[in-house]
């Protein structure tokens, strides 16, 4: 077996939305590869909300790792003796294990060695033996930090495959795209607006609310610019809080869409105005531009391949791969002016914004 001839490949990566289309130029390499290739994407309950809105990947398995933080607490691992036995079950040809360069991917290589899969590809930072057949020995950070599509991509093109292209995948269902023009329709917005998305899960990528509201209260009065809030159901009350405070007429999807609707959404918007998280990778996706307010909690995952501005405060204490600030003080965002974000916000509405798709660097406020 060969990593050319294999047809049937499995793609583990066990992370959440943003890290799942931070992947989509490595899975498509991997499905360009073989005429006949068939992707089943192995990810977390989150990952696979956004996994089967990706083109390349013909099947979704949903795995909640032991391993990882994030997943409930269980019992007894039935489940992952069961996981096992279907993907021994799957006969996969190869699986390719995706992880940040601060993870272990060692018990996933388990995993699929017990499933008895011939190929088995991942970096790793120590030696792997008999776990992988092919073994990227790990660099990062200490040899400097790529961005995550890059690192994925890399991955990949050690075992001889390449993508068509390097931008991410993202295509919301056509039910996707009705429920997201009813809904704008229903909001009665004119030309120029934008879609702002104030909530992440980790406490240390939020922008503090009061600043949202003064960003919002300036775009609206100042500008002229219409806004759209959106947000899962639980941030409903942070949107809230934050239009209220704002004092001037906005919209709210909040808690109104599934991630293809927010996706589709945002592909009608100028701009998107958000943490880093998962919409940001979304608007990325769609070739929407993107300010970015970003924790400096990581140095690589900054929007890709789109028009972006990318703000935060510098910090002694970045990178800190932190879900909480460890020092209690937020600086890394709360050092971002409100002004600083308006006058990224308006600089690319312009017209011209979305003829360079490249990626922007990290720019300090």
């Amino acid at each position: 077996m060969s990593w050319s001839s294999a047809r049937r490949v499995l793609c583990v990566r066990l992370d959440t939305v943003g890290d799942v289309l931070m992947t989509t130029p490595a899975l498509r390499a991997l499905k360009e590869g073989h005429p006949q290739r068939h992707l089943t994407l192995l990810t977390s309950s989150p990952g696979a909300v956004v996994g089967r809105l990706v083109p390349e990947v013909d099947d979704v398995w949903t795995y909640d790792a032991a391993w990882l933080k994030a997943s409930p607490a269980r019992r007894d691992a039935s489940l992952d003796r069961a996981m096992i036995d279907r993907l021994r079950a799957g006969r996969f040809d190869a699986a390719v294990v995706f992880t940040v360069y601060s993870q272990n991917p060692l018990p996933a290589a388990l995993l699929t060695y017990l499933a008895d899969i011939p190929l088995r590809l991942a970096h790793s930072r120590e030696n792997p033996y008999q776990l992988l057949t092919h073994w990227i020995p790990e660099t990062e950070p200490e040899r400097g930090v790529r961005h995550e599509v890059t690192r994925q991509l890399d991955l990949v093109a050690a075992v001889g495959l390449r993508p068509s292209h390097h931008r991410l995948s993202l295509r919301p269902c056509p039910e996707d795209h009705l429920v997201a023009e009813a809904e704008l329709r229903r909001l009665r917005l004119g030309p120029r607006w934008l879609v702002v998305h104030p909530g992440a899960t980790a406490s240390s990528r939020r922008y503090p609310p009061a600043a949202f509201a003064v960003v919002a209260r300036a775009l609206v009065r100042d500008h002229g610019v219409g806004l759209v809030f959106t947000g899962a159901a639980d941030e409903v009350s942070l949107v809230e809080q934050i239009r209220g405070a704002a004092g001037v007429p906005t919209h709210s999807l909040a808690g109104r869409l599934s991630l293809g609707a927010l996706a589709a959404v945002i592909a009608r918007a100028g701009l998107l105005i958000s943490n880093n998280t998962g919409p940001a990778h979304v608007a990325a996706a769609m070739a929407t531009p993107v300010v970015d307010l970003y924790a400096l909690t990581n140095p690589q995952h900054t929007p890709w391949a789109v028009p972006a501005r990318v703000l935060s405060h510098p910090v002694p204490c970045a990178p800190c791969y932190r879900s909480t600030c460890p020092e209690g003080h937020h600086l890394c965002l709360r050092g971002i002016s409100p002004a600083t974000v308006v006058t990224a916000a308006l600089e690319l509405l312009r017209p011209d914004a979305r003829e360079a798709p490249t990626a922007a660097p990290l720019s300090m406020s």
